[in-house]
């Protein structure tokens, strides 16, 4: 599990789908086992205060990003109003769920996107974008991209190459070098081939 603060009250906190088995929890147990998951929820945040020396209290707005390959990204808000009806140990929280339906991966030099494509190609995935930022290039497959294809399979390839990312295709494209904005595995298979 991975913390980093944001702001004064606001903090992220990214788990691997490893870290989950590690809780005792798998993907399908986020969206049926609620007691389970609100143990989750409680747990970190106490890991979280621990941490990161927040005092939590009050309403908290808890966002919960299911990312395909990575895990789970959590945006957690603590709200400035104080309730005067509850005790001052008491916590609040509002939890939204939503899951990602794209892959973005990490690569630390475009001869790993170059090799990574030569696999994908012989799947035959010809999809996908590529953008550069922050001194990393980085590959996204989106749903449709994925669709013919089993995930497992693209996903161990790409971690052969890459690292797993919590960069969001928003972030990449509005920061973000585009490189190849579709057909990425089709164009760089074709010019590097």
């Amino acid at each position: 599990m991975r913390l980093e603060r944001m702001s004064n009250n606001k903090f992220k906190i990214f788990l691997t789908f490893d870290d989950l088995m590690d809780r005792g929890l798998t993907r399908e147990d986020l969206w049926q086992d609620l007691p389970r998951v609100h143990q989750l929820f409680h747990d970190m945040m106490y890991e979280a205060t621990d941490e990161l020396g927040i005092e939590l209290e009050g309403m908290l707005q808890v966002q919960v990003y299911l990312m395909q390959a990575q895990g789970m990204l959590i945006v957690v808000t603590q709200s400035d109003e104080l309730n005067d009806e509850y005790d001052e140990d008491f916590i609040e929280m509002k939890v939204t769920l939503d899951e990602s339906k794209e892959m973005v991966f990490a690569f630390s030099t475009f001869e790993d996107i170059i090799q990574v494509s030569k696999h994908l190609k012989q799947l035959p995935l010809t999809g996908g974008s590529v953008y550069f930022m922050d001194s990393h290039y980085y590959m996204k497959l989106e749903e449709n991209d994925l669709f013919e294809f089993n995930r497992e399979s693209i996903i161990a390839i790409m971690s052969e190459f890459s690292s797993p990312s919590t960069v969001t295709s928003h972030r990449l494209k509005e920061y973000g070098k585009e490189i190849f904005k579709s057909n990425a595995v089709e164009s760089i298979t074709h010019y590097f081939d």
